[in-house]
Formats: C-alpha cells, structure tokens, sequence
C-alpha cells in the first residue's frame, strides 16, 4: 500500500494541516479570493472551516485541489507543515 501512495501529495496531510498551510500562505483574504465560500470570507477561523468543509465534499475538493496546485508551483517547503 505504501507504493500506491507514493506520488499522492497529500498522503499523511490532515484537513486541518492543509487548511493551516493554505491558511499561512495566502491569508484568509486570498483563500476566499480562490475558494468561494463563506468560512474564507465571514469571521473565518481554522475550527471553522474544518467543520465546513468535513460537510461539505465539494468544497474539500477545492481546498485539496489548491493545495496540490500550491505544492506543484512553489513547491513543498514554502506550503507544507507552514504551522511549526
């Protein structure tokens, strides 16, 4: 099973790891300006967006699509594990 994982961006990444992450990168401001949803753009918290969108399938998607874009281009040390 580990092989199948391999080329998986977000193998071991949490919801709220990419959340904080994306969080870290673009700001509140940008995650709603790329992902429109209201837990980025009214009163938006981590707890908050966490429990939208463990909801919300499509809006997951999104975020996770963003984050593997985010990875590709600027690359793993500027995006992930942002929060340590």
């Amino acid at each position: 099973m580990a092989k199948e994982q391999i080329n998986n961006p977000l193998h071991g990444m949490t919801l709220e790891k990419i959340v904080v992450s994306l969080q870290d990168f673009y700001g509140w401001d940008g995650l709603a300006e790329r992902i429109h949803v209201g837990c980025f753009s009214h009163q938006p918290s981590v707890k908050s967006s966490l429990k939208f969108l463990r909801k919300t399938p499509w809006a997951r998607k999104k975020v996770e699509d963003l984050f593997v874009y985010t990875l590709k281009k600027y690359g793993e040390e500027k995006t992930a594990d942002t929060s340590q």
